[in-house]
């Protein structure tokens, strides 16, 4: 196995002390600011920005001939009355655009969840009437001549829909956490699989922390990718779990703190590679 650091001898047990700190500073902070922005915040914001597909809203895909700039186009939006929109540009499709709006108010003259959606690209189609006539809907952009752009699509979550989104993606992880204490603690101990779940249980307070005092859109993908951090989480605590039982046998004259140490240096440069080309294809993605 390739080794970036060799005969690593750093007292990690030694700066707990920090590190229990730093945790504790990101955990208060993420805390206090989901508490402030759900209960004191002067406008009554929410504690997670939570998308269209945990709150309800409508995904309106538009093309357009001369795309204009992100900020032209929320400006417009914004003119039309719709605010907090969510732009962005797909960099496949040249000139398409996503825009996510919350659910808008409900019609009098109309029934049905189609309401909400008709609302919404409604006003959509509004703004986007500023930078010209749309497409004929037997028509494609590139066949109407007079067209500057047209709406590809409109897909809509009802509130229901999004709510039992919510519970579902809160009950799959839950049952992911229950499910490795369980597989844990046959193939270690009990304690192992507690320590586990409890280094998943900070990695994922501390990440919604961020996402809180970021206010970082939470939407399908956020969960899936925190799920894949929790098996990240798990998987580095089981190697260096491992490690852990195959030192103790080794140097038994050791303490556990000693072996603990030991065991982290050992399995560091592994870590180090792992998270390292997980994050080198995650800016792959990002920039391309």
């Amino acid at each position: 196995m390739a080794q970036l650091f060799l005969n690593v001898r750093i007292d990690w047990l030694g700066k707990r002390r920090y590190f229990i700190g730093l945790s504790i500073l990101l955990l208060l902070a993420g805390m206090g600011t989901a508490v402030y922005r759900h209960k004191f915040h002067p406008h009554g914001t929410e504690a997670f920005n939570l998308g269209v597909d945990f709150k309800g809203g409508t995904v309106i895909t538009a093309r357009f001939k001369q795309p204009p700039s992100v900020e032209t186009l929320r400006a417009a939006i914004d003119e039309a009355g719709i605010h907090d929109a969510v732009i962005q540009q797909v960099t496949s499709v040249p000139g398409e655009f996503l825009i996510r709006v919350a659910q808008q108010g409900l019609d009098s003259t109309a029934t049905g969840s189609q309401t909400g959606v008709d609302a919404a690209r409604s006003k959509v189609k509004q703004a986007l009437g500023t930078f010209g006539p749309e497409a004929e809907a037997t028509k494609s952009l590139a066949e109407d001549p007079k067209a500057a752009y047209k709406i590809e699509g409109t897909d809509a979550v009802s509130q229901v829909a999004s709510k039992q989104l919510r519970n579902q993606a809160i009950a799959v992880t839950i049952a992911a956490l229950i499910g490795m204490l369980l597989f844990i603690a046959f193939r270690f101990e009990w304690t192992y699989g507690a320590a586990a779940v409890i280094a998943v249980f900070h990695t994922v307070l501390v990440t919604l922390g961020l996402f809180s005092i970021f206010q970082i859109e939470i939407n399908l993908t956020v969960i899936a990718a925190l799920l894949t951090l929790v098996g990240f989480d798990v998987n580095d605590s089981i190697v260096i779990f491992d490690r852990i039982r195959e030192n103790r046998k080794l140097y038994r004259r050791m303490s556990l703190y000693e072996v603990t140490n030991l065991s982290i240096n050992q399995t560091l440069s592994r870590t180090v590679i792992t998270s390292g080309l997980v994050f080198l294809s995650v800016v792959a993605l990002v920039a391309l």
